[in-house]
């Protein structure tokens, strides 16, 4: 009969204790994982741990090295088609020459810094010369006025799609619940949700522009004419996924629950906050992500067709300019909304997952 050394199974013991809290943070992480689009990651944890690697390697395989092989298949067939198609601004500029826009587009922001932090130093020396002359009268402070340099655009853009998907919220969500508590509100809202969410933003543009003009007449607000606009074009062409979600899912609540309120005799007020949006969440969440995607798309075209500063006004100013690099920005500019487009659904995708739950959370 073989002893058994008691130290040697106390260790084991550890280790396979700490090998299961280890597997159990992983198994917590995966979720977030699929959230932020980084799956793949819990393969390779697990397969860090010791868990199967053959297994966890064809999971990799499976989550990341299709995507990337897929997409060095396209970039290949991008740089070999691209100077075989000749247009009225060159050839299409291929992988390595709109990475070197790119580039180039990241170096005149700096230079623009440069510049802004080099004007703000000679306007502070001046100042400080003005109050140690006893003229302290006579300092002014002025903002830098440079062109915008790309990575503002994209930041402008970013800043006027939240407002207008802030404000489309903020409208959608009660009409939503509305719609879903009430036969005769959803009557009276559905043929005008049905007129008016085919509507294309060229089509809302014109008019917003001038309501937009004629209401908003001061020139020292708190934001510009051309923020507006393009916010309020995105609120109009985006609120409807979120009331049509909304009101679903304020009209698919169990009907149970809907009864035990009636039993406790619940406000309006309490039957919203306790009971209506707890259980319709989801698909008021499932709402606003596909609200924020439109409200992204349709900032591009406003911002383009109203000239107003944004990623649109770029590529326009972009294929006006028509110079040997423009199509490579252009192309820059394309891959940069789509990135951004996909960060915002992460983004929100996150935010539903920390207020919702599901079968598996």
């Amino acid at each position: 009969m073989t002893a058994i050394d008691p130290d040697a199974l106390t260790a084991q013991q550890a280790r396979e204790a700490r090998r299961e809290r280890l597997f159990t943070r992983i198994n917590k992480a995966d979720s977030w994982f699929k959230v932020l689009g980084v799956s793949w990651v819990t393969p390779v944890l697990r397969a860090a741990a010791g868990d199967n690697p053959k297994a966890q390697m064809k999971e990799i395989w499976q989550l990341l090295g299709v995507p990337v092989v897929a997409i060095i298949a396209f970039l290949a067939v991008w740089a070999v088609l691209a100077p075989k198609v000749e247009t009225s601004l060159g050839v299409i500029p291929g992988p390595a020459q709109v990475w070197e826009q790119a580039e180039v587009l990241y170096a005149d922001h700096l230079r623009e810094r440069e510049k802004a932090a080099a004007f703000y130093e000679r306007q502070d020396v001046r100042n400080d010369k003005l109050v140690a002359a006893g003229k302290a009268d006579r300092v002014k402070y002025r903002d830098y006025t440079g062109a915008p340099t790309y990575f503002d655009q994209i930041w402008t853009s970013i800043k006027t799609v939240f407002f207008g998907f802030a404000l489309g919220t903020i409208v959608a969500v009660p009409l939503g619940i509305m719609a879903g508590l009430s036969k005769t509100a959803n009557a009276a809202m559905n043929p005008l949700i049905q007129i008016f969410k085919p509507v294309s933003p060229l089509a809302w543009l014109p008019i917003v522009t001038m309501i937009v003009s004629a209401v908003y007449v001061t020139n020292d607000g708190m934001f510009s004419k051309s923020f507006l606009i393009s916010a309020i074009t995105v609120t109009l062409c985006s609120l409807w996924p979120t009331i049509i979600n909304t009101a679903l899912g304020v009209a698919s609540i169990d009907k149970d629950l809907v009864n035990v309120s009636k039993v406790l005799k619940m406000g309006t007020w309490t039957k919203i906050t306790k009971l209506v949006l707890p259980s319709a969440l989801p698909l008021i969440f499932t709402g606003l992500r596909l609200s924020l995607g439109v409200g992204w798309m349709v900032l591009i075209a406003a911002e383009m067709l109203a000239q107003n500063p944004g990623l649109g006004k770029f590529v326009w100013d972009e294929f006006q300019n028509g110079s040997s690099e423009s199509l490579a920005r252009i192309m820059v500019a394309v891959f940069t909304i789509g990135i951004i487009g996909f960060i915002l659904d992460r983004l929100m995708f996150a935010i539903q997952s920390m207020f919702t739950f599901s079968n598996n959370r």
